[in-house]
């Protein structure tokens, strides 16, 4: 058979890379293409995510890839880390910049969390280990500090399904990320709605899953 290439963006908390592997029908080999550095931005006291850096870092890898493999080149695919995301509004824009999970924001947000809603029912609904970086917490913090923001999303994507878009155009978040997010009813596989209206956190941005 034709020799194919399957081209995986890998984004790690300090760093990137985008990778080749190769198929002939028998054997796979795995290249690196691109590796570039990662890592939080200090912005006004505040801990964000270079998205935007990140995507040039992307294309960079990717236009490689396109150079030395060509028209073999099959499919993409992009993983990253959980439970951060990315809010857009109804011009597909970016709204803020995206916040990283180590920012101090959700200090003090399970707490306020378990006011609203028992422990027991919050695990009930979506089985996950409670920490304050879920995505349920950094979205909590946001509707108490940013709630013009909030009230303006149209559109909620894990970061890896924010890149999956950006190539793609498809604005969905794949099942393994949002299992990282403490808003995944484990049952249903859906979105934990009643959940979050009892937490007051919108859920028409909410995609399919």
């Amino acid at each position: 058979m034709k020799e194919k290439t399957y081209l995986a963006v890998d984004l790690g908390a300090e760093s990137g890379r985008v990778m080749a592997g190769r198929f002939d029908g028998k054997h796979v080999s795995l290249h690196e293409i691109h590796r570039f550095s990662n890592g939080p931005v200090r912005l006004g006291g505040t801990l964000r995510w270079n998205l935007i850096g990140l995507w040039s870092e992307i294309q960079n890898g990717l236009r490689e890839a396109g150079t030395q493999y060509g028209a073999s080149v099959s499919s993409i695919g992009v993983d990253t880390w959980g439970v951060d995301f990315v809010l857009l509004n109804r011009n597909d824009e970016i709204l803020g910049q995206p916040w990283n999970y180590r920012d101090s924001r959700t200090d003090g947000m399970l707490a306020k969390a378990l006011q609203r809603v028992p422990r027991a029912e919050i695990f009930a609904r979506t089985g996950l280990q409670f920490m304050q970086i879920n995505s349920l917490y950094q979205l909590l913090a946001m509707c108490e500090r940013d709630p013009e923001l909030v009230e303006q999303a149209t559109k909620f994507l894990m970061v890896p399904d924010f890149f999956n878009w950006c190539l793609s155009g498809s604005r969905v978040v794949e099942f393994t990320n949002a299992t990282t997010t403490q808003m995944l009813n484990a049952k249903t596989r859906g979105w934990a709605v009643d959940l979050l209206r009892k937490l007051e956190i919108p859920t028409e941005m909410f995609p399919e899953i």
